[in-house]
């Protein structure tokens, strides 16, 4: 069969033109306001689609492509339709789902998390979730639920505030102390180098901090190794306190006098108001929030679409194309942001700069494996419950203690109804910068592995084998913010600026920060930055 165009002419009153070759569910376009035209080619073999064909229509251009339907690339074109009221935006997914590593699953009376398990509900969190309809799907963990880190074969409570940590037996006396004066100031001066996270805290803090309290810590939040991470890039709030005030305790008290003196904005009314600090989910987990953001965008969001190259025209617009079940498919945007892993973006960016791919191809992902397991409650040591309950956020293991597990959540004391009656259910994380190793493991190993931690200080030894409901294993799971990160990310950035890319905007958790919150503060951010370049936007 030959090759032939057909144009349509259609008005924003229909969806799609009745009967058009657009009928997939992998390509429906929601028309703009006024007479629209679009233009396809079909020949034999795969179908090349070509939407936004001109700039005689200059509406036909969209305003963004956000390359990446993870929670950064939805929290943005969500963010860009709530606060600035753009809509002209299309979210671009190589996979078959949105959410990237957020993986929910419910089976068999479970319902786990493979990927992140939670979030710190902090307003802008709230905020997307009220937005996209899930007020009350919210589920909130017990504020007083105890946090436990291993330390000499015992599990010992974390204080939840200040006022507790004079009395947890977690810290030696002596280590208190010298915590103490260090937080007032009373430690060496910081060095002329961007110092690691174990540098900052056991000069700051002293030892014990660092080995009981923190590094446990950055295994469980980076998986990381704190003798690389970067203090600044990793915890720059905490950073900034030394930096502003001349200590940590200086640097807090600065901060808390600057902001009961600035305006501060009312508080959405619309926002649910936490009782103490937690974490929090969603009624059938993390998923809820990608799903529903993504309904929301509705064929704004398009799956099963991979980019295989991006270019600026002469007229400042640019081109994207794809290969999609259709075809291949080439859009126009005046912006587009790239949410995708850094390591995806170097290949894609690599014939805009050279400069800005090496960089981005420098952040390293360790592997992370997410070992999800069931024991019946009565696996649980008597001297590990409360009330007969085994109840608390969960534990963290220093890698000093002898077990290769870095943590573990107790899901079904955290949120409701993630197992079955009778039943407890963990997530356990294993793996990360400090035991790479773990690919070559299989799945039942690992489950051996961490089962044989669990046994060193929470399960019975005699206690039944465990009920496997889940393992996953993320090749390359989160990026090191490590020595030198904010440089790299910033050389990206310059280059891309300077070589003439402006417009095209970086996101995602090697720039915002790995946490689940973190990505969806950032998505504010990126979003109003996208929006000022847009009021600034002229067509060469």
């Amino acid at each position: 069969m030959g090759s032939f165009t057909c144009t349509y002419l259609y008005f924003p009153s229909f969806k799609k033109p009745p009967h058009s070759p657009f009928s997939s569910p992998c390509f429906t376009l929601t028309p703009r306001a006024g007479l629209r035209r679009l233009r396809c080619s079909i020949a034999e073999g795969p179908t090349s689609v070509s939407y936004a064909p001109s700039l005689e229509d200059q509406e036909s251009v969209l305003d963004c492509v956000v390359v990446g339907a993870g929670i950064s690339g939805l929290c943005i074109a969500q963010a860009l339709a709530t606060k600035h009221g753009n809509s002209n935006v299309f979210v671009t997914e190589a996979r078959d789902r949105v959410g990237g590593n957020i993986t929910t699953i419910e089976r068999d009376g479970y319902l786990w998390e493979e990927g992140p398990n939670s979030f710190q509900p902090s307003d802008p969190m709230l905020t997307m979730a009220v937005d996209s309809g899930l007020k009350d799907e919210l589920v909130l963990g017990d504020p007083e639920a105890p946090r436990f880190v291993l330390w000499n074969g015992k599990l010992r409570p974390v204080p939840s505030k200040l006022t507790d940590f004079p009395f947890f037996d977690l810290m030696s006396f002596p280590g208190k102390i010298r915590a103490g004066l260090g937080a007032i100031g009373l430690r060496p001066s910081p060095p002329g180098h961007e110092e690691s996270i174990e540098e900052f805290v056991r000069r700051n803090l002293g030892d014990e901090v660092f080995e009981r309290l923190i590094e446990p810590f950055c295994s469980g939040v980076y998986a990381g190794d704190p003798s690389k991470l970067s203090m600044k890039a990793a915890f720059g709030k905490v950073w900034k306190l030394e930096q502003n005030g001349g200590s940590i305790i200086g640097g807090t008290f600065k901060a808390i006098k600057e902001k009961s003196g600035s305006t501060k904005a009312p508080r959405d009314p619309r926002l649910p108001k936490p009782k103490g600090q937690t974490v929090g989910s969603f009624r059938k987990g993390l998923s809820m929030l990608p799903n529903a953001i993504s309904s929301r965008l509705e064929d704004r969001v398009k799956l099963f679409w991979k980019l295989t190259s991006i270019s600026k025209s002469d007229n400042g617009v640019y081109k994207l194309a794809y290969e999609t079940p259709s075809g291949m498919v080439s859009l126009q945007s005046k912006t587009v942001i790239m949410t995708v892993p850094s390591y995806v973006a170097s290949k894609i960016l690599q014939p805009l700069s050279d400069v800005a791919a090496d960089a981005l191809s420098k952040f390293y992902y360790p592997p992370v494996a997410a070992v999800t397991i069931s024991y019946p409650k009565e696996a649980i040591r008597p001297e590990c419950l409360i009330d007969g309950e085994l109840k608390g956020f969960g534990q963290l293991h220093p890698r000093s203690q002898g077990v290769e597990t870095l943590g573990t959540i107790y899901s079904s004391s955290l949120f409701p109804n993630r197992a079955p009656p009778g039943r407890i259910l963990l997530l356990n994380y294993i793996g990360g910068a400090t035991n790479p190793g773990i690919t070559s493991k299989t799945e039942s190993q690992l489950v051996e592995s961490v089962d044989r931690d669990l046994r060193k200080m929470l399960i019975n030894s005699n206690a039944q084998d465990p009920y496997v409901v889940g393992v996953r294993v993320w090749p390359q799971a989160i990026p090191q913010f490590m020595i030198g990160h904010l440089d790299v990310l910033d050389t990206a950035k310059t280059a891309l600026s300077d070589g003439g890319f402006a417009g095209l905007f970086l996101a995602g958790n090697y720039v915002s920060g790995v946490a689940l919150g973190k990505c969806v503060e950032a998505a504010y951010d990126v979003a109003s930055d996208v929006t000022k370049y847009l009021s600034q936007y002229q067509y060469v």
